[in-house]
């Protein structure tokens, strides 16, 4: 536990918190972006090479397949469980993850609560009509033919996860900035927040001279930034969920 994080905790009504790979890797979710992680051996497909070639969407279909059963069979742990005791103690004002897993929606964080600003990899868009659907029917349909699949409509689908090269959804975004502007606190747990324009989210509160909290095992990209407030070097897991349960018992 940490009592400085735990005292800001319990002072606050309106917490924004960003997440990252740092709290899913307890889950058995691979690091992609880390000093070893995925993208440091395999090449991502990016989005305009998958919208123009079957071959790069085979590519990336068969990608996805192989990851398919480690998301499957992932559970939320106790950082995922700790920040929905934080919303049922009506402490949330959003959760915003850069995070593909779904692990915070299967804690039980609430879909009004939660922007999956990267997207998930527990549902297919079709890149036409945008309708959503299980991935499982269409994985089955790669396994069998070894040809991608297509939407009813005809169109294109893919997990509905942002892509190297495609843009965020601009709603999503604009509500995530939007609650950044009204929380009371900002917390980022388990990111590098290397990626933008997501870490600039947490960022933007700060203007208002909103207390910011970063917890991170490894160095983050805004560790010598004058906004932070409090910097907390260790495993999320360690440190995030007692604070938690302390700020609450003390609320």
């Amino acid at each position: 536990m940490n009592d400085e994080l735990a005292g800001l905790i319990a002072r606050a009504e309106r917490i924004l918190v960003f997440t990252g790979a740092g709290i899913s890797t307890a889950s058995g979710i691979p690091d992609y972006r880390g000093p070893q992680g995925v993208w440091k051996t395999r090449r991502p497909v990016y989005y305009d090479e998958f919208m123009e070639s079957e071959q790069h969407r085979a590519a990336y279909w068969q990608q996805k397949m192989e990851d398919a059963e480690t998301w499957a069979t992932a559970r939320p742990n106790e950082v995922h469980r700790a920040i929905v005791r934080l919303e049922r103690a009506g402490k949330v004002e959003i959760v915003v993850t850069q995070n593909v897993d779904g692990l915070h929606a299967k804690a039980g964080t609430s879909r009004n609560k939660l922007i999956e600003i990267h997207g998930t990899n527990l549902e297919v868009e079709c890149q036409t009509c945008l309708e959503r659907s299980d991935p499982e029917p269409h994985f089955a349909y790669f396994r069998e033919t070894g040809q991608t699949p297509r939407c009813h409509c005809g169109g294109i689908l893919k997990t509905a996860t942002i892509s190297f090269g495609q843009s965020l959804r601009t709603a999503e975004l604009a509500m995530a900035f939007d609650a950044a502007d009204r929380c009371d606190l900002a917390m980022s747990l388990g990111s590098t927040l290397t990626v933008n324009p997501a870490a600039a989210i947490p960022l933007y509160a700060t203007e208002r001279g909103t207390p910011y909290v970063v917890v991170n095992q490894g160095a983050t990209d805004h560790d010598r930034l004058r906004a932070v407030t409090l910097r907390i070097e260790g495993d999320v897991v360690e440190i995030v969920p007692p604070s938690i349960d302390a700020a609450l018992a003390a609320s």
